[in-house]
C-alpha cells in the first residue's frame, strides 16, 4: 500500500517540477538589440569556440533608459555556445560552453535589479552564470562582437 502511496506522489509532483521545453519560448540570441523584453523561457546561442574565458561582469544603468544593462566580457572575437533559462522564481540560468573564468567577483555597482551572481564550474568546460534578482523582471538578450560581450538588458 505504501508503494502504491509514493509511486501516485511522484506521479502527480514530477510534471510539476519538470521543465516543459513545449511551454516555453525559445529563442536564439540575435547580434543585435531588439528592444522585445520577455519575462520567462530558454535561450541559446551556438558558436564554434573551442575555447574562451570570461573576463569580466559589468554593469550600468542610466536613469532615462529605463533597464539596467549586464554585460558579460569575453577574451575572444565572439561569445562561446550558450544555453540560458529564464525562471519565474527571479532567476536567470546560463551556461557558457568551453568556457572558463578569468575573475572571481563580478564588477555589479548598484544594481537596481540583479541581487546577485554566482559562478559554478559544472566540468572543466562548462561555465554556470546563476544571476539572482530583487523581483520580477523582463530581460532583452543579444551579443556584440570584437570583442565577445553578451548584454542582458533588464527592466
Amino acid at each position: 500500500m505504501k508503494f502504491v502511496f509514493i509511486w501516485l506522489c511522484l506521479l502527480v509532483v514530477t510534471p510539476v517540477l519538470a521543465q516543459n521545453l513545449m511551454e516555453e519560448r525559445i529563442w536564439k540570441v540575435a547580434p543585435r538589440k531588439k528592444s522585445i523584453f520577455l519575462d520567462s523561457g530558454v535561450f541559446h546561442y551556438n558558436s564554434n569556440l573551442k575555447s574562451s574565458s570570461i573576463m569580466g561582469v559589468r554593469n550600468s544603468a542610466v536613469n532615462g533608459r529605463g533597464y539596467e544593462r549586464v554585460v558579460v566580457d569575453f577574451n575572444t572575437a565572439s561569445i562561446p555556445k550558450i544555453y540560458g533559462h529564464i525562471t519565474t522564481d527571479k532567476k536567470v540560468s546560463i551556461d557558457f560552453f568551453d568556457t572558463n573564468i578569468q575573475t572571481s567577483q563580478p564588477n555589479m555597482k548598484n544594481s537596481k535589479f540583479v541581487k546577485s551572481v554566482d559562478f559554478i564550474s559544472v566540468d572543466g568546460k562548462t561555465m554556470t552564470m546563476e544571476m539572482s534578482l530583487k523581483g520580477k523582471s523582463s530581460f532583452d538578450i543579444f551579443y556584440l562582437e570584437n570583442p565577445g560581450r553578451l548584454v542582458i538588458d533588464i527592466r
